[in-house]
């Protein structure tokens, strides 16, 4: 660490606190009277860059450095002044990555922390600077300019605040971080410092540059319809100044109504071919040549293609009886469910002398059965009885279904 910039920095940080009370005379007043303080006073901070003198004939003022830091620490919304000049803090961040990478590459480790630590303050003051013009912007549109007092002055600083907005976003257009991540290359300081950082801060300060456009948008409009309400507020009090004795009239009487109250909405009359133009015959024996003549001949008449009487009477209702094996299944799953017992298919048929077919009652069971659902089934246990076909390998024929709880 180089000694003598510390103490150099500490010297002038303890002149700030032991004249804090000069430094913000001059700030708010603009300059400062040099009879109320002692010149070896004023010396000091001259020579240490606090105050400086523009002109022989002028008083001392604050250095540009010092009022952007009291206007970035007290928030002062008298602060219109933004800085756009971000094309030369790429440059310099380019610059200083360069001398990073250069370093790096001939294995001189402490001259690239020296670089890296530039280069980190340079990235972190230029997102800074993109906040704190931001920030002045959003202050000064939730004030509604109120460090001014006319309606014209309010427009004048409204425009002044688009047009820097504009130029902010045509300096934010330099950023090209194709070019950035190039540069950064596999280095995983210089991606966080020139894409990460870079870009978040970018991306944040372009939407809020799109809300602070509206805003002031929104806000000129307002302005002018006061200065136009205003004036002509102001028009009328000259003219009762003048004419004291005047008395508006009823201007429904007349025959001609000023354009004042004449606000009617205009009535637009139903579009016609105006046949008494000569300049349009032209136009019109056009267009009715191009009308086709249709001739249609006349037919004899069809009696059995005249209009018949229709009757509409009330159908009859249709009953749907609900299929009877179907029920008689579903019987036999819940007797087997009450009692608990295992019962086949045919002893349950023959038991309630049920008058269907025996194989149309065991095809029925089994379809039942799988018709339930997986929870169902789960609750049955279902065993087929039969044998293999004599002849043919590979089929089971089924004779009867036994059906329990499981």
């Amino acid at each position: 660490m180089n000694q003598n910039l510390r103490q150099s920095g500490v010297k002038f940080l303890n002149a700030l606190s032991r004249h804090a009370d000069l430094i913000m005379q001059v700030y708010l007043t603009g300059s400062l009277d040099e009879r109320e303080h002692s010149p070896k006073v004023i010396d000091n901070l001259i020579q240490l860059g606090v105050l400086w003198r523009p002109d022989e004939e002028v008083g001392l003022r604050l250095k540009n450095a010092v009022r952007s830091l009291l206007e970035s620490s007290l928030h002062d919304e008298r602060n219109r002044q933004l800085d756009a000049n971000i094309g030369s803090a790429l440059a310099s961040l380019k610059t200083l990555a360069h001398h990073y990478k250069e370093a790096l590459a001939h294995s001189r480790y402490a001259e690239s922390e020296a670089h890296l630590s530039d280069l980190t303050e340079h990235v972190y003051g230029l997102t800074e600077s993109l906040s704190n013009s931001v920030r002045t912007l959003f202050s000064r549109i939730n004030n509604e300019f109120g460090y001014v007092a006319s309606i014209d002055a309010k427009i004048r600083e409204n425009e002044l605040a688009q047009s820097q907005v504009s130029e902010l976003l045509k300096q934010l257009e330099m950023f090209r971080f194709e070019e950035l991540s190039e540069l950064a290359g596999n280095n995983r300081e210089l991606r966080h410092l020139l894409i990460v950082t870079l870009q978040h801060s970018f991306s944040r300060v372009t939407q809020e540059l799109s809300i602070v456009q509206a805003r002031l948008l929104a806000l000129l409009g307002r302005f002018r319809e006061f200065r136009g309400r205003t004036r002509l507020l102001k028009g009328f009090m000259l003219h009762m100044e003048q004419k004291p004795d005047f008395a508006p009239g009823n201007y429904t009487k007349l025959t001609h109504v000023p354009m004042l109250f004449n606000q009617a909405a205009n009535l637009i009359v139903p579009a016609a071919v105006d046949v008494k133009r000569v300049e349009h015959e032209n136009d019109l024996q056009q267009l009715v040549g191009t009308i086709k003549a249709l001739n249609r001949s006349r037919q004899q008449e069809q009696p059995e293609r005249a209009a018949q009487k229709i009757t509409i009477e009330k159908q009859s209702a249709v009953v749907f009886e609900e299929d009877k094996l179907k029920q008689a299944v579903e019987g036999y799953f819940c007797d087997v469910i009450a009692t608990g017992k295992r019962i086949t298919a045919l002893e349950y048929l023959n038991e309630n002398a049920l008058d269907f077919d025996a194989e149309a009652w065991i095809y029925q069971v089994i379809g039942g059965y799988q018709g339930l659902t997986l929870e169902e089934q789960t609750y049955f246990a279902i065993e087929t009885t039969g044998e293999s076909h004599p002849v043919y390998s590979g089929n089971y024929i089924i004779e009867d279904v036994e059906l329990g709880l499981r």
